[in-house]
């Protein structure tokens, strides 16, 4: 149609790779907790499909949850704001809890939910993010396993969304706007 922007899409993680990088972070994990249990808390949306695959490849006592933050509101650039939209079912006093999401890019939502899970004294808090975006960083915040580091690019794809779309893509790409107008 006239008028409307056409998007293309540039693959730069295949699913292969994903697959290989989730297997080598699960594997860590499994060797830094072994032998204890762990709760996985997805940060909802973008996360849930690294969780699942991340939990089925975990050797430990794994159990999961998730939380929920706004703060892009259907856009490419971060609102500087985040809000609880929702929290962990469960107690996490005493437990071992890796946060699980899927770009750490600035840092402050990943930085407001340590915070808040740390208040509820676990045993400890690690951050797991399949892709980071050190440039974009504001609060300096650092993932624990970390799966691909990315440039400044909007990506899309394995739970990655631009205003809810391409999220079920099983490779990581770029979302570009065709440079001819359209």
């Amino acid at each position: 149609m006239r008028g409307e922007a056409v998007e293309t899409l540039r693959v730069i993680i295949t699913r292969e790779q994903v697959a290989s990088k989730v297997a080598e972070i699960a594997a860590a994990i499994t060797a830094d907790f072994a032998g204890e249990a762990v709760v996985l808390i997805g940060v909802l949306k973008g996360a849930t499909i690294f969780l699942a695959d991340l939990a089925r490849a975990i050797q430990l006592d794994a159990s999961f949850d998730f939380m929920a933050v706004s703060s892009y509101r259907n856009g490419t650039q971060h609102s500087g704001e985040v809000k609880l939209i929702k929290d962990v079912d469960g107690s996490l006093e005493g437990r071992n809890v890796i946060l699980v999401e899927d770009i750490l890019d600035s840092g402050l939502t990943l930085t407001y939910i340590q915070n808040l899970l740390l208040a509820r004294r676990p045993k400890c808090v690690k951050i797991a993010a399949l892709l980071d975006k050190p440039s974009r960083r504001i609060k300096m915040i650092t993932a624990d396993y970390t799966g691909f580091v990315i440039g400044d690019e909007f990506v899309v794809g394995y739970g990655l969304d631009f205003a809810e779309r391409y999220r079920n893509l099983p490779d990581i790409c770029i979302l570009e706007a065709d440079s001819d107008g359209r």
